[in-house]
C-alpha cells in the first residue's frame, strides 16, 4: 500500500454511569490508568509505537477528548455507535485505516506491524481473530465471546483494517453485527440459508463465512489469524480489568527476575 497507514481509536463512551469506570474510579473508562498511563494512552503509544503516526481518537467526552490531544492525537467525535463513529474517521482520515479500541490494555506495536503486513494486497477489509486455544494459552481465566465454526472457535480482538476506500461499504453491515456481537447465532443467520445449513452441521470455516459477508457488502474481506491470544484480551468488565492489573503484575514480576 502506497500510502501510510492513518489510525483511528474508539473511545466513545454509552452515557449514563459506565460500571466500569465507577468501579475504578474515574469519570470514563478510558481514562483507567493502567501502571501510570490511561488506557486510552497506553494504545495511542502502541499505535505510535507500531509506525502509524497519523492518529485519531473518537471520544464525546471531554476529559477523554482532552486526554487524547494530551498524547498528540487528533480528537474526532463519537457518534451512536463504534460502526458510525469509524464512518466518521473514514472521512476524516481516509484509507489506509487501522481501528481498535480505547480498552484494548495490552495492545502492542508488533501485533499491530504483524496483522497490517498480512493482510492480502487485494482485501478492502480485514479483522483480526485470535483462536480460543491461543486465547486460553496466553490469557487463562480471561472470559471472551467466542464464534464457533468448523475450523475452530474465535473472538474478536477490536482490530479492523480498512484498507481501501471500498472498506466504506461495510460499515452498514458492521452496524447489524455491533448489536448483535453478544449474539453470535443472529450474526450467523446473516449468511444465507445455504450457508447457514452448512454452519448448523458444523461444516462452515471462518474464513468462508467473512468471504461470503464481504461479498454481499461488495467488498474483499479477510480474516487474519492473531498470533498471540491475548490480542483477544479487552477490558469492558471489572473482571477484565482485574484480568488485565494482574497480568501486568506478573509481566513485571518477570521482569525483575
Amino acid at each position: 500500500m502506497s500510502n501510510a497507514p492513518a489510525a483511528l481509536i474508539l473511545a466513545g463512551s454509552r452515557g449514563g454511569e459506565d460500571p466500569l469506570a465507577a468501579y475504578a474510579g474515574v469519570s470514563d473508562k478510558a481514562l483507567i490508568k493502567l501502571d501510570r498511563a490511561t488506557m486510552l494512552a497506553r494504545v495511542v503509544d502502541a499505535v505510535r509505537t507500531a509506525g502509524l503516526l497519523r492518529i485519531g481518537v473518537s471520544a464525546n467526552s471531554a476529559p477523554v477528548r482532552a486526554e487524547a490531544e494530551r498524547c498528540g492525537a487528533q480528537s474526532l467525535p463519537a457518534e451512536a455507535g463504534p460502526s458510525a463513529s469509524a464512518a466518521v474517521a473514514l472521512d476524516a482520515l481516509g484509507t489506509p485505516l487501522l481501528v481498535t479500541t480505547a480498552d484494548h490494555a495490552l495492545l502492542r506495536p508488533e501485533w499491530i506491524r504483524d496483522f497490517v503486513a498480512r493482510v492480502p494486497a487485494t482485501a478492502d477489509v480485514a479483522v483480526l481473530l485470535a483462536r480460543r486455544d491461543a486465547v486460553e494459552a496466553a490469557a487463562p481465566g480471561s472470559r471472551r465471546t467466542y464464534l464457533r465454526f468448523a475450523d475452530g472457535d474465535w473472538s474478536g480482538c477490536n482490530l479492523f483494517y480498512l484498507a481501501t476506500p471500498r472498506a466504506a461499504r461495510v460499515i452498514a453491515l458492521w452496524q447489524e453485527v455491533e448489536r448483535d456481537r453478544k449474539r453470535p447465532w443472529r450474526i450467523v443467520r446473516r449468511l444465507g440459508p445455504g450457508l447457514l445449513f452448512h454452519y448448523l452441521l458444523g461444516r462452515l470455516p471462518l474464513t468462508e463465512a467473512i468471504t461470503h459477508l464481504g461479498a454481499r457488502a461488495g467488498v474483499e474481506a479477510v480474516v487474519i489469524a492473531a498470533q498471540d491470544g491475548l490480542a483477544a484480551v479487552d477490558v469492558d468488565k471489572p473482571a477484565d480489568l482485574d484480568f488485565v492489573r494482574l497480568h501486568l503484575d506478573q509481566v513485571r514480576a518477570a521482569t525483575r527476575t
